[in-house]
């Protein structure tokens, strides 16, 4: 009878062992709670930064160097600078040192957000500022725009990236390599003439030259 009794004693224990140690009980489930550290949850409100942004008056860039423009830009609390050709000849201002700013598209003194993008105009140093930004050419109406005079790196730009463009030298038999270095004389298909995948023809002379 004492040995029965013992062993149900021991069989308990047993029992109560295995379940302590199993993964299913509510104890080991508990250790799947994510911690604080581990937690997903977006912020509040409350600790996100709502600091407005700085305002600060545009200073007067017109006829500075490009580079020291934008590096006054910047001195000033103004990051976001971008600059473009103000001949209308869609070049790129790869060396900044080499041009001067013509226009910018906030007038000196105006009072704007620090994050607000300033644009400059500008030609190269040797070069005379036109009296305001010359426009790119560029399709309206599906309609083929004057190109007379507009560089062949605008006139292509302005076309559909998928239009056949043919383009010859109007004075001699030169090949047409530097495109912002050369404006457009003839054009086929003629101004205002519908734009239906037709190939264009142009024939073009360098900038310091005359159309023949």
């Amino acid at each position: 009878m004492r040995n029965h009794s013992l062993a149900a004693v021991l069989g308990c224990l047993a029992v109560v062992t295995l379940v302590g140690c199993d993964p299913a009980t509510p104890a080991a489930k508990s250790s799947d709670t994510p911690t604080p550290a581990e937690s997903t949850a977006d912020p509040s409100p409350s600790a996100k930064s709502d600091k407005p942004v700085e305002r600060k008056a545009v200073a007067n860039f017109v006829g500075m160097g490009l580079q020291y423009a934008q590096d006054k830009a910047q001195a000033d609390g103004f990051y976001v600078l971008k600059s473009h050709d103000s001949a209308g000849r869609d070049r790129m201002q790869a060396f900044d040192r080499n041009w001067k700013v013509c226009s910018q598209n906030y007038a000196s003194g105006k009072t704007i957000p620090t994050d607000t993008e300033l644009d400059f105009g500008a030609v190269k140093l040797e070069e005379t500022c036109p009296p305001k930004d010359q426009q790119e050419p560029e399709v309206k109406g599906g309609k083929m725009p004057n190109l007379a005079g507009k560089s062949v790196k605008a006139a292509r730009g302005a076309l559909d990236s998928g239009t056949s463009i043919n383009v010859t030298d109007a004075s001699e038999d030169r090949m047409v390599l530097m495109e912002s270095n050369w404006k457009v004389c003839t054009q086929s298909p003629s101004p205002g003439a519908a734009l239906n995948g037709q190939p264009v023809e142009l024939t073009a002379v360098k900038f310091d030259e005359s159309c023949p």
